[in-house]
């Protein structure tokens, strides 16, 4: 006579986890689906090397369509380093929480920000975390932020391929895609390669490269300086056969409005913002106002 063996419901599955964890995961993915579906658009802006001033595109890119009448949210994953609070002025608010979730920082009507820095009592302590954690608070960041009906998402990332661009890339399959920022000069470029790799291995689309830092005009002579070359970025994105969006100059005035929290107050030279905007043209729809 043989003997069954009981079913310990708490282990006994194919997954390995535990039903509770099971319960946790798909009530998670409902959360999830449930904010994210009312996003149109999901765009990450990505680079392989740090100080290429990828925290400065996705500003302006938010920027540029708030201006166009789009609702918009800019979502700060860097966890050990987040900038976008201080550039858009931010810096020191608190979040509130209601029934329904935490409410993002509005800064304009129709323009959210979510970041960890919100979350820091000090913006000098330290983040000091291991993937899990990372992962949880850019889950958090998805399902719990109410973040209502927008057109646009733009999700600034820090550098490299690790923990939080490839969070973002599991949580939002569905993403339009990257904008890659790199500078012209070789040593980041290498680098850059490797996020396009990195977009192609998680299925998400390369919307385009683009090229920051790419010459400077000197406001007494009018001669342009390639302080970090120039051109490099196109070259390499026709080599790995990806777009090619533009080239962003350097302007002072983008440094001192981040500093001073007034990157809002169009204090960009007027080439420099045109030039962002024909950088961002083929990717989003900034012709109509949002419905």
């Amino acid at each position: 006579m043989t003997t069954s063996k009981p079913v310990n419901h708490q282990t006994d599955n194919p997954s390995g986890t535990t039903i509770p964890q099971q319960l946790q995961q798909e009530k998670d993915q409902i959360a999830l689906l449930k904010r994210t579906s009312q996003i149109k658009h999901k765009i990450a802006v990505l680079s392989g090397k740090g100080g290429v001033g990828k925290s400065t595109v996705a500003a302006n890119l938010a920027l540029i369509l708030h201006e166009a009448g789009k609702r918009v949210g800019l979502l700060d994953i860097d966890i050990h380093g987040p900038s976008i609070p201080q550039l858009v002025g931010m810096e020191g608010h608190a979040l509130h929480r209601t029934e329904n979730g935490i409410l993002p920082v509005e800064i304009f009507d129709g323009f959210k920000v979510m970041s960890i820095a919100f979350l820091l009592k000090n913006r000098d302590d330290p983040v000091i975390w291991r993937g899990p954690m990372k992962y949880n608070i850019i889950k958090q960041f998805l399902t719990d932020v109410e973040w209502g009906e927008l057109d646009y998402l733009i999700i600034d990332s820090p550098p490299g391929t690790g923990d939080e661009p490839l969070t973002i890339a599991q949580l939002l399959k569905d993403a339009d895609g990257a904008i890659v920022v790199t500078t012209a000069q070789q040593i980041a470029i290498n680098d850059v390669r490797k996020c396009i790799n990195f977009c192609h291995k998680v299925n998400w689309p390369v919307l385009g490269v683009l090229e920051n830092m790419s010459g400077f005009v000197c406001p007494h002579c009018s001669q342009q300086v390639d302080i970090f070359k120039t051109g490099g970025g196109k070259k390499m994105a026709q080599e790995m056969n990806v777009p090619f969006l533009g080239s962003i100059p350097i302007d002072p005035n983008i440094v001192i409005a981040g500093d001073d929290g007034t990157f809002f107050k169009n204090v960009v030279k007027p080439e420099t913002y045109k030039a962002f905007v024909d950088a961002f043209k083929t990717v989003i729809d900034c012709d109509t106002p949002a419905d």
